[in-house]
């Protein structure tokens, strides 16, 4: 929900056109949640979420180490303040040159899921850590990670078994369940996958020190999530399920569960019409849209939390689109979303928990509209 903070600066600034507004106090809470809630746990904010500069220098304050999926989002965590040992380059999927340019930098930890990966790596990263990302199924998370990453488990063998093969250090396995990921039984399974590959390989005196398991922690939209405590306490449960007494080192990488509540975007209203005289549902019209930083709305799947200068008048349901010359540009059509039948052009809404995935989702200049501006208070 917008802090009272955002509130006085939209109030205060009365900034032209949509914007983000971030608000740092309320980072600064997550990221003490995640670390009383799993504190065995190192956290590796994933950069990718909201890369805004003051952002990851308050996580660098506080300690924070950081995922990264590019050579950019490297370097800014570099000029944050990061040291080198707390970055990983954890995008599976990485030109040898990049790789090279990290290994330059003093990355040292990196994220495959393929033989061909771990080959560059030994070529371009000589001697670094490696880990490898397993396929999970996803079930239960609101936008689900597809077949892209990952490989089997048995075939993650192979690819630590190669890594090791080629002078690098076989460090650990990854997975992801899936970003706004609600089902808390979710880390079990995958944890599960994990010490299949553990196990494997002690067999063949390969020891591995690490498992990643990832992000997938949510932020509250239209439901209600669990608390950063319920989800550490079913993985801890897990993790002493399937490894015992010999609990390795563990990462987690939050995104969207660091920074999603803490921004609101402000939006006006451009436009409520109707298709035919007889039609029962309006269509309002916002100046930002899927092209604007609200891609993930695309399938419907992130309902956002839209707060109104009309709330408590009478509503309806409504096709809510954004405002480009683009029919992708609709953001909930399929499940209509209910607003004051008072709305009108002009009225200002606030769009909540979209600290997360929505700037750099933003379109550079479709049809002339500039970038989502962002505000970090």
């Amino acid at each position: 929900m917008a802090t009272q903070r955002i509130i006085d600066f939209l109030n205060t600034r009365r900034p032209n056109g949509p914007c983000l507004v971030v608000d740092l106090d309320v980072v600064r809470e997550n990221y003490i949640g995640f670390e009383k809630a799993l504190p065995d746990s190192r956290i590796f904010y994933a950069v990718k979420a909201n890369p805004a500069p003051e952002i990851l220098r308050l996580l660098t304050s506080l300690g924070s180490s950081f995922d990264t999926a590019s050579v950019t989002e490297i370097e800014m965590a570099l000029d944050a303040g990061a040291p080198a040992e707390r970055i990983s380059y954890g995008n599976t999927i990485k030109k040898e040159r990049d790789i090279a340019r990290a290994f330059e930098l003093g990355i040292r930890l990196f994220a495959v899921d393929s033989v061909e990966e771990v080959e560059k790596i030994a070529r371009a990263a000589p001697g670094a850590r490696v880990f490898c990302r397993v396929l999970t199924d996803g079930e239960g998370a609101e936008w689900p990670l597809s077949r892209k990453f990952g490989c089997v488990p048995s075939m993650a063998v192979n690819v630590l078994r190669q890594a090791k093969l080629l002078g690098l250090v076989a460090y650990g396995v990854s997975f992801h369940v899936g970003s706004q990921q609600t089902d808390l039984s979710a880390w079990d399974r995958a944890l599960s996958d994990a010490k299949r590959v553990f196990a494997a390989l002690a067999e063949e005196g390969i020891m591995l020190k690490m498992v990643n398991m990832g992000g997938g922690f949510p932020t509250r939209y239209l439901r209600d999530v669990p608390t950063a405590q319920a989800y550490g306490r079913a993985i801890f449960d897990a993790l002493r399920k399937h490894f015992g007494n010999r609990i390795p080192e563990t990462i987690i990488e939050p995104g969207r569960g660091m920074v999603g509540n803490a921004g609101v975007i402000k939006t006006e209203v451009v436009l409520v019409s109707k298709k035919a005289d007889n039609d029962n549902v309006r269509w309002v019209y916002l100046d930002i849209g899927k092209f604007g930083g609200l891609a993930e709305t695309m399938d419907e799947a992130i309902r956002y939390q839209i707060v109104t200068p009309r709330d408590g008048d009478a509503t309806e349901p409504c096709v809510l689109a954004g405002p480009t010359c683009d029919s992708a540009d609709v953001m909930y059509e399929k499940t209509p979303y209910p607003l004051p039948v008072s709305l009108t052009i002009g009225d200002e809404l606030l769009i909540e928990g979209t600290g997360a995935y929505t700037t750099t989702y933003a379109s550079v200049a479709f049809n002339g509209f500039e970038p989502l501006r962002s505000y970090v208070i």
